[in-house]
């Protein structure tokens, strides 16, 4: 893969200045015969911070205010040179890294788009042809020509964001500004994003909004005082950074038992698996509810590896409860081995309200009908609080495989049928045959014996009585 952005060793101090040397003046500096300001110390944002970033890439960056992250984005978009280390980005850069910035506040929307436009590279006619999509996504027509000063938070949001995704930038930066927006231009901005994602545009933001990162991401990096604590799975990442969070908060659970698996502690390195590895369950979590035991059960109750489209299944999580909780979510997610989320939900999405989780227990996921195509899938299961804090997530705790006489393609199998009207037509086939390409089927068919046909029952007359 191509590589967008890479930071080797990047570190970012910030000169601080005492009482005596804030105020200066060149007379004063003058009369004490010295010219020369030093500040009286400095102060670290980004310590020794290397990651790599691929072309295509969603990279989420996470972290508590103040920890480096908006440093960070501005070292990337140029705004900002490093103290020590390198930066290096490939391609043309549109970042929204502060409400407002770019715009001249004199001047009208309409003339904002093509400074704005023109700062980004492109040529006058690049905007004219952009012009009217912009405006469209923008959704500021009737305040296009009034000076941008008279705007609201919203509408800078707004126009900012249609620029930066409509100049056809090779790397996207994105600084918390979407969170100033409603809730119908967020979904606009998501969507967008996604898009822009599909067509291999590098994407880099800041956000506190985790579920965000968590569905949008490839990647996270969580920062903290500077250094970047970790890197990798934005799943996993999250998680780590809200048991930080949660600190002290709560209980310290107990030590698990010697039959256990145990739950790694958030700070602890993933180990390094190639993508395409099954075989490696994956766990995380405090520890103070978990999932002694996951299986996957048929109707009887018994353990299945392999089953057919359409089988019923239960998903069974014997539950263990070390600390009682108020706060618990059971979640359950279904991936196709290549990684393709097939579906997943949670109590707290279905508008299941916790209550109290104060003994051991059990959760049954009921599917009447597994409708997947043949292939090779693995289950997630998770206990975590309503914010994502995981007690017990476990990743490809359990691994089937789904076989099917039809060879079709995809993950899900709906329920269907083929109708057909006008003058199309199809010969029947044998549905036991549709494994095969039609022509041989039908030649099976045109050249199977038929069986032979069943003796018709004789009667005999019953004579009349006389």
């Amino acid at each position: 893969m191509t590589v967008a952005i890479t930071a080797q060793n990047v570190w970012k101090n910030y000169r601080l200045w005492g009482r005596g040397s804030q105020f200066a003046t060149l007379k004063s500096a003058l009369l004490k015969r010295d010219l020369k300001f030093e500040p009286e110390s400095s102060v670290p944002a980004l310590k020794n911070v290397s990651f790599a970033i691929e072309k295509g890439e969603a990279f989420g960056v996470i972290g508590r205010n103040g920890s480096g992250k908006s440093t960070l984005l501005k070292i990337m978009s140029g705004i900002l040179k490093p103290t020590s280390g390198r930066m290096i980005v490939q391609g043309r850069i549109a970042a929204l890294i502060e409400l407002g910035a770019g715009f001249h506040p004199e001047i009208t929307g309409r003339e904002n788009i093509y400074i704005n436009g023109i700062m980004l590279g492109l040529s006058r006619r690049e905007i004219d042809a952009r012009f009217d999509r912009i405006v469209e996504f923008a959704g500021i027509g009737e305040f296009l020509d009034q000076p941008v000063k008279t705007y609201s938070s919203g509408m800078y949001v707004r126009l900012g964001f249609a620029v930066a995704v409509h100049v056809d930038p090779d790397v996207l930066l994105i600084d918390e500004v979407l969170s100033v927006g409603d809730e119908e231009f967020s979904a606009k901005c998501v969507a967008k994003i996604q898009e822009m994602k599909y067509r291999g545009v590098t994407l880099v933001f800041v956000t506190h909004q985790l579920d965000q990162v968590r569905n949008l991401c490839d990647r996270a990096l969580w920062i903290d005082h500077g250094e970047a604590v970790m890197i990798g799975d934005p799943v996993r990442v999250v998680d780590a950074y809200l048991q930080q969070v949660a600190g002290g908060a709560r209980a310290t659970p107990p030590a698990p038992s010697s039959q256990d698996q145990e739950v790694p502690a958030p700070s602890e390195e993933p180990e390094e698996h190639d993508k395409n590895d099954l075989l490696e369950e994956e766990r995380w979590g405090s520890g103070e509810v978990i999932l002694r035991r996951v299986a996957l059960v048929d109707t009887e109750g018994r353990d299945l590896v392999a089953l057919g489209a359409g089988t019923p299944v239960t998903v069974e999580m014997d539950v263990e409860v070390r600390v009682a909780q108020t706060d618990f979510v059971f979640g359950i997610g279904i991936y196709h081995a290549d990684g393709t989320c097939v579906y997943g939900t949670n109590t707290d999405l279905e508008g299941l309200m916790p209550d109290n989780l104060d003994a051991n227990g059990r959760v049954r996921f009921v599917m009447p009908s597994l409708d997947l195509v043949a292939g090779s899938y693995r289950i997630d299961a998770a206990v975590h609080t309503r914010n994502g804090r995981a007690f017990d997530y476990r990743r490809g705790v359990l691994r089937f495989v789904v076989g099917s006489r039809v060879h079709d393609t995809g993950v899900y199998r709906p329920r269907h049928d083929w109708k057909f009207e006008g003058g199309i037509t199809f010969r029947s086939v044998d549905m036991l045959k549709r494994n095969v390409p039609a022509p041989i089927a039908e030649y099976i068919r045109e050249n199977e014996t038929p069986p032979a046909p069943e003796p018709k029952p004789t009667f005999r007359k019953r004579k009349k009585r006389e």
